[in-house]
């Protein structure tokens, strides 16, 4: 998806991460049909901009697409925060 940059694969979600010149990380999401009805689709795309806004200290710098895949559906938002907290983890790491 992005030349020259990373990919994480976590239970839940696919992490793209590309640097740019920003102090600021910025985010990007997809999430399909795959994920469920617009219920969950919106509930999976709060979560995850929540996770970010809590984990954006530690991923300045990033352009970041976050796409969901279709498990996210079954997932609580528990264990779907405890996976992106992974990936943002695995993401800072891999600068």
């Amino acid at each position: 998806m992005f030349k020259g940059g990373t990919k994480t694969v976590g239970r839940f979600f696919v992490v793209f991460a590309l640097e740019h010149a920003e102090a600021r990380p910025r985010l990007g999401l997809a999430v399909g049909r795959k994920v469920g009805n617009a219920v969950f689709r919106n509930r999976t795309k709060r979560i995850v901009r929540e996770s970010f806004r809590h984990h954006q200290e530690s991923l300045g710098g990033l352009d970041l697409v976050v796409v969901a895949r279709g498990s996210a559906a079954r997932g609580s938002p528990r264990q779907l925060t405890e996976d992106l907290a992974a990936c943002w983890r695995r993401v800072a790491h891999d600068r």
